[in-house]
Protein backbone atom coordinates (compact mmCIF):
# COMPACT_ATOMS: atom_id res chain seq x y z
CA UNK A 1 0.00 0.00 0.00
CA UNK A 2 1.11 3.67 -0.52
CA UNK A 3 2.03 5.89 2.34
CA UNK A 4 0.12 9.03 1.85
CA UNK A 5 2.33 11.43 3.58
CA UNK A 6 5.37 12.59 5.30
CA UNK A 7 5.78 14.35 8.33
CA UNK A 8 7.42 18.58 7.44
CA UNK A 9 9.53 18.10 10.32
CA UNK A 10 10.78 14.74 9.29
CA UNK A 11 12.22 16.54 6.19
CA UNK A 12 13.38 19.18 7.77
CA UNK A 13 15.65 17.45 10.03
CA UNK A 14 16.90 15.20 7.15
CA UNK A 15 17.68 17.94 5.11
CA UNK A 16 19.02 20.14 7.73
CA UNK A 17 16.93 22.81 6.74
CA UNK A 18 16.50 26.14 9.09
CA UNK A 19 12.98 26.80 10.28
CA UNK A 20 12.53 30.55 10.07
CA UNK A 21 8.67 31.00 10.82
CA UNK A 22 7.30 28.07 12.63
CA UNK A 23 3.03 28.93 12.64
CA UNK A 24 2.99 26.21 15.39
CA UNK A 25 2.30 22.74 14.04
CA UNK A 26 5.53 21.90 11.73
CA UNK A 27 4.91 18.71 13.70
CA UNK A 28 1.67 17.51 12.58
CA UNK A 29 2.10 19.26 8.88
CA UNK A 30 2.39 16.25 6.03
CA UNK A 31 3.61 16.41 2.41
CA UNK A 32 1.58 14.27 0.51
CA UNK A 33 3.14 14.97 -3.08
CA UNK A 34 6.38 13.80 -4.28
CA UNK A 35 7.29 16.73 -5.81
CA UNK A 36 8.40 20.47 -5.67
CA UNK A 37 7.60 23.47 -7.29
CA UNK A 38 9.35 27.56 -8.07
CA UNK A 39 6.06 29.66 -8.31
CA UNK A 40 7.77 32.10 -10.57
CA UNK A 41 4.79 32.44 -12.56
CA UNK A 42 2.76 32.31 -9.75
CA UNK A 43 4.39 35.13 -8.28
CA UNK A 44 3.54 37.38 -11.29
CA UNK A 45 -0.13 36.43 -11.02
CA UNK A 46 -0.18 33.14 -13.51
CA UNK A 47 -1.70 30.03 -11.82
CA UNK A 48 -3.31 27.84 -14.66
CA UNK A 49 -2.09 23.91 -13.87
CA UNK A 50 -0.84 25.28 -10.41
CA UNK A 51 -0.52 22.75 -7.57
CA UNK A 52 -0.78 24.31 -4.09
CA UNK A 53 -0.12 21.10 -2.28
CA UNK A 54 3.83 20.97 -3.43
CA UNK A 55 6.86 22.61 -1.26
CA UNK A 56 6.99 25.61 -3.08
CA UNK A 57 11.11 26.83 -3.77
CA UNK A 58 12.06 30.43 -4.00
CA UNK A 59 15.83 30.66 -5.98
CA UNK A 60 17.52 32.71 -7.48
CA UNK A 61 15.75 33.79 -10.41
CA UNK A 62 12.53 34.33 -8.16
CA UNK A 63 13.90 36.29 -5.50
CA UNK A 64 15.58 38.27 -7.91
CA UNK A 65 12.15 39.42 -9.09
CA UNK A 66 10.89 40.12 -5.77
CA UNK A 67 13.46 42.47 -5.51
CA UNK A 68 12.36 44.29 -8.58
CA UNK A 69 8.91 44.67 -7.43
CA UNK A 70 7.59 47.48 -4.80
CA UNK A 71 6.54 46.83 -1.47
CA UNK A 72 3.18 46.54 -2.26
CA UNK A 73 3.20 44.52 -5.11
CA UNK A 74 5.52 41.86 -3.00
CA UNK A 75 2.56 41.86 -0.51
CA UNK A 76 0.26 41.36 -3.17
CA UNK A 77 1.89 38.55 -4.84
CA UNK A 78 2.76 37.06 -1.71
CA UNK A 79 -0.74 36.99 -0.05
CA UNK A 80 -2.08 35.34 -3.26
CA UNK A 81 0.72 32.40 -3.12
CA UNK A 82 0.04 32.10 0.39
CA UNK A 83 -3.89 32.17 0.08
CA UNK A 84 -3.43 28.79 -1.97
CA UNK A 85 -3.03 26.61 1.68
CA UNK A 86 0.69 26.13 0.57
CA UNK A 87 1.92 23.24 2.54
CA UNK A 88 5.51 25.46 3.32
CA UNK A 89 7.62 27.86 1.36
CA UNK A 90 11.74 27.09 1.29
CA UNK A 91 13.96 30.02 0.29
CA UNK A 92 17.12 29.01 -1.18
CA UNK A 93 20.72 29.88 -0.82
CA UNK A 94 20.55 31.35 2.55
CA UNK A 95 18.87 34.77 0.45
CA UNK A 96 17.56 37.52 2.51
CA UNK A 97 13.62 36.61 3.16
CA UNK A 98 11.15 39.44 2.63
CA UNK A 99 9.42 40.99 5.35
CA UNK A 100 6.53 40.87 3.35
CA UNK A 101 6.79 37.16 2.67
CA UNK A 102 6.83 36.65 6.44
CA UNK A 103 3.97 39.16 6.90
CA UNK A 104 1.68 37.07 4.62
CA UNK A 105 2.99 33.58 6.22
CA UNK A 106 1.90 34.54 9.23
CA UNK A 107 -1.64 35.90 8.20
CA UNK A 108 -2.25 32.09 6.14
CA UNK A 109 0.07 30.49 8.88
CA UNK A 110 2.32 29.04 6.54
CA UNK A 111 6.23 27.58 7.61
CA UNK A 112 8.96 29.78 6.49
CA UNK A 113 12.05 27.49 6.34
CA UNK A 114 15.41 28.43 4.47
CA UNK A 115 18.23 26.33 3.30
CA UNK A 116 21.89 27.38 2.32
CA UNK A 117 21.63 24.77 -1.02
CA UNK A 118 21.14 25.67 -4.40
CA UNK A 119 17.98 25.43 -5.36
CA UNK A 120 18.18 22.62 -8.21
CA UNK A 121 20.26 20.48 -6.08
CA UNK A 122 17.68 20.81 -2.70
CA UNK A 123 14.63 20.08 -5.04
CA UNK A 124 16.66 17.29 -6.67
CA UNK A 125 17.16 15.59 -3.42
CA UNK A 126 13.77 16.66 -2.08
CA UNK A 127 12.16 15.10 -5.06
CA UNK A 128 14.05 11.72 -4.94
CA UNK A 129 13.86 11.51 -1.06
CA UNK A 130 9.95 12.01 -1.52
CA UNK A 131 9.28 9.45 -4.12
CA UNK A 132 10.94 6.86 -1.98
CA UNK A 133 8.94 7.58 1.17
CA UNK A 134 5.84 7.92 -0.48
CA UNK A 135 6.18 4.86 -2.61
CA UNK A 136 3.60 1.97 -2.84
CA UNK A 137 5.11 -0.47 -0.25
CA UNK A 138 4.03 -4.11 1.02
CA UNK A 139 5.94 -6.48 3.57
CA UNK A 140 6.45 -9.96 2.25
CA UNK A 141 7.68 -12.74 4.12
CA UNK A 142 11.29 -14.16 3.03
CA UNK A 143 14.66 -12.73 2.72
CA UNK A 144 16.77 -10.70 0.74
CA UNK A 145 20.36 -11.02 -0.37
CA UNK A 146 23.22 -9.40 -2.71
CA UNK A 147 24.74 -11.85 -5.04
CA UNK A 148 27.15 -10.45 -7.25
CA UNK A 149 25.61 -7.20 -7.34
CA UNK A 150 22.12 -8.80 -7.98
CA UNK A 151 19.26 -8.08 -5.64
CA UNK A 152 17.72 -11.58 -4.96
CA UNK A 153 14.60 -12.04 -3.12
CA UNK A 154 14.13 -15.53 -1.64
CA UNK A 155 10.60 -16.79 -1.32
CA UNK A 156 8.96 -20.34 0.13
CA UNK A 157 6.94 -21.41 3.11
CA UNK A 158 8.14 -21.76 6.22
CA UNK A 159 10.93 -24.55 7.26
CA UNK A 160 11.98 -24.33 3.42
CA UNK A 161 15.64 -23.27 3.83
CA UNK A 162 15.34 -19.51 3.16
CA UNK A 163 17.40 -18.17 6.32
CA UNK A 164 19.69 -21.06 6.29
CA UNK A 165 20.53 -20.36 2.38
CA UNK A 166 20.86 -16.96 3.52
CA UNK A 167 23.67 -17.58 6.01
CA UNK A 168 25.53 -19.88 3.73
CA UNK A 169 25.58 -17.09 0.96
CA UNK A 170 26.80 -14.43 3.77
CA UNK A 171 29.54 -17.19 4.46
CA UNK A 172 30.25 -17.49 0.51
CA UNK A 173 31.44 -13.76 0.42
CA UNK A 174 27.69 -11.94 -0.45
CA UNK A 175 25.58 -9.60 1.57
CA UNK A 176 22.61 -9.79 3.64
CA UNK A 177 19.82 -7.22 3.62
CA UNK A 178 16.53 -8.51 5.42
CA UNK A 179 16.13 -11.83 7.20
CA UNK A 180 11.94 -12.98 7.37
CA UNK A 181 10.56 -9.58 6.84
CA UNK A 182 11.28 -7.73 3.44
CA UNK A 183 9.70 -4.24 3.12
CA UNK A 184 9.58 -3.43 -0.40
CA UNK A 185 9.17 0.26 -1.67
CA UNK A 186 7.83 0.70 -6.20
CA UNK A 187 10.41 3.79 -6.33
CA UNK A 188 9.33 3.94 -9.82
CA UNK A 189 7.44 2.41 -12.72
CA UNK A 190 10.43 0.00 -13.16
CA UNK A 191 11.94 -0.16 -9.97
CA UNK A 192 11.67 -2.51 -6.45
CA UNK A 193 14.13 -1.46 -3.50
CA UNK A 194 13.63 -4.07 -0.34
CA UNK A 195 15.35 -3.53 3.21
CA UNK A 196 14.42 -5.04 6.41
CA UNK A 197 12.30 -3.56 9.60
CA UNK A 198 14.79 -1.58 11.86
CA UNK A 199 14.07 -3.73 14.17
CA UNK A 200 15.18 -6.73 12.92
CA UNK A 201 18.19 -5.14 10.73
CA UNK A 202 21.04 -7.15 10.57
CA UNK A 203 19.50 -9.97 12.56
CA UNK A 204 18.67 -13.66 11.32
CA UNK A 205 17.06 -16.40 12.70
CA UNK A 206 18.33 -20.12 12.36
CA UNK A 207 16.32 -23.10 13.78
CA UNK A 208 17.97 -24.40 16.61
CA UNK A 209 20.57 -21.84 17.48
CA UNK A 210 18.37 -19.01 17.62
CA UNK A 211 19.08 -14.96 16.80
CA UNK A 212 21.99 -13.87 14.87
CA UNK A 213 23.76 -11.02 14.60
CA UNK A 214 25.16 -11.02 10.69
CA UNK A 215 26.84 -7.32 10.89
CA UNK A 216 28.76 -8.36 14.50
CA UNK A 217 29.75 -11.94 13.49
CA UNK A 218 30.94 -11.53 9.99
CA UNK A 219 31.56 -7.53 9.41
CA UNK A 220 29.91 -4.34 8.06
CA UNK A 221 30.91 -5.77 4.21
CA UNK A 222 28.27 -8.76 5.23
CA UNK A 223 25.46 -6.71 5.52
CA UNK A 224 23.47 -3.80 3.15
CA UNK A 225 20.40 -1.20 4.52
CA UNK A 226 18.56 -1.86 0.92
CA UNK A 227 18.96 -3.11 -2.60
CA UNK A 228 16.99 -3.38 -5.72
CA UNK A 229 15.03 -6.45 -6.09
CA UNK A 230 16.27 -7.99 -9.59
CA UNK A 231 15.73 -11.49 -9.20
CA UNK A 232 12.96 -13.82 -7.14
CA UNK A 233 14.06 -17.66 -6.49
CA UNK A 234 10.77 -19.44 -5.13
CA UNK A 235 12.01 -22.43 -2.86
CA UNK A 236 9.84 -25.69 -2.80
CA UNK A 237 9.60 -28.74 -1.66
CA UNK A 238 10.19 -31.64 -3.93
CA UNK A 239 7.29 -32.95 -5.24
CA UNK A 240 7.64 -36.01 -6.77
CA UNK A 241 4.34 -35.62 -8.93
CA UNK A 242 5.57 -32.08 -10.20
CA UNK A 243 7.38 -31.55 -13.29
CA UNK A 244 10.42 -29.14 -13.47
CA UNK A 245 12.30 -27.61 -15.83
CA UNK A 246 15.25 -28.57 -16.36
CA UNK A 247 16.92 -27.07 -19.41
CA UNK A 248 15.61 -23.21 -18.23
CA UNK A 249 14.00 -21.83 -21.36
CA UNK A 250 10.59 -20.91 -19.74
CA UNK A 251 10.46 -17.18 -18.67
CA UNK A 252 8.94 -17.52 -14.99
CA UNK A 253 7.92 -14.51 -13.10
CA UNK A 254 6.81 -13.23 -9.81
CA UNK A 255 4.47 -10.13 -9.87
CA UNK A 256 4.87 -7.80 -6.68
CA UNK A 257 3.31 -4.47 -6.27
CA UNK A 258 2.17 -5.02 -10.20
CA UNK A 259 5.70 -5.32 -11.40
CA UNK A 260 7.05 -8.65 -13.07
CA UNK A 261 10.47 -9.73 -11.88
CA UNK A 262 12.00 -12.52 -13.61
CA UNK A 263 12.26 -15.59 -10.86
CA UNK A 264 12.66 -19.19 -11.01
CA UNK A 265 11.41 -22.07 -8.95
CA UNK A 266 13.91 -24.35 -7.28
CA UNK A 267 12.99 -27.67 -5.51
CA UNK A 268 14.06 -28.46 -1.89
CA UNK A 269 15.34 -31.79 -1.30
CA UNK A 270 18.08 -33.42 0.69
CA UNK A 271 21.40 -33.13 -0.55
CA UNK A 272 21.32 -30.12 -2.41
CA UNK A 273 23.18 -27.32 -1.68
CA UNK A 274 21.08 -24.51 -2.00
CA UNK A 275 23.26 -21.41 -1.74
CA UNK A 276 25.62 -22.60 -4.09
CA UNK A 277 22.50 -22.93 -6.38
CA UNK A 278 21.38 -19.48 -5.71
CA UNK A 279 24.52 -18.19 -6.50
CA UNK A 280 25.27 -19.86 -9.71
CA UNK A 281 21.17 -18.57 -10.32
CA UNK A 282 22.41 -14.99 -10.00
CA UNK A 283 25.17 -15.66 -12.27
CA UNK A 284 23.09 -16.70 -14.48
CA UNK A 285 20.77 -14.21 -14.44
CA UNK A 286 23.45 -11.57 -15.13
CA UNK A 287 24.63 -13.73 -17.78
CA UNK A 288 21.14 -13.80 -19.24
CA UNK A 289 20.83 -9.68 -19.04
CA UNK A 290 24.41 -9.49 -21.39
CA UNK A 291 22.33 -11.49 -24.05
CA UNK A 292 23.54 -14.70 -23.73
CA UNK A 293 21.33 -18.05 -22.87
CA UNK A 294 22.85 -20.96 -22.44
CA UNK A 295 19.22 -23.10 -22.77
CA UNK A 296 19.02 -21.20 -26.22
CA UNK A 297 22.11 -22.17 -27.07
CA UNK A 298 22.34 -25.78 -26.96
CA UNK A 299 18.58 -25.99 -28.57
CA UNK A 300 20.34 -24.05 -31.70
CA UNK A 301 23.05 -26.47 -31.89
CA UNK A 302 20.31 -29.44 -31.45
CA UNK A 303 17.94 -27.98 -33.89
CA UNK A 304 20.27 -26.00 -36.11
CA UNK A 305 18.21 -23.68 -38.06
CA UNK A 306 14.94 -23.84 -36.05
CA UNK A 307 14.24 -27.01 -36.38
CA UNK A 308 12.42 -29.09 -33.95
Amino acid sequence: MPYSSVLLSKIIKDFDIEVVYDPGDIESRRICVADCTRPGLQLAGYYDHFGPDRIQVIGNMEHAYLDNLDSGARHRSFDELFSKEIPAILITRNHEIHDELLDSAKVYSTPVLRTSAATSDIITEIVAYLRTELAPRISMHGVLVEVNGEGILILGESGVGKSETALEIVKRGHRLIADDQVDIRKVSDTTLVGSAPEVIRHLIEIRGIGILDVKELYGVSSVKSSENIDFVINLERWDDNKTYDRLGLSDETTEILGLKVPSITIPVAPGRNLAIIVEVAAINFRVKKMGYNAAKDLVSRVFPGGQT
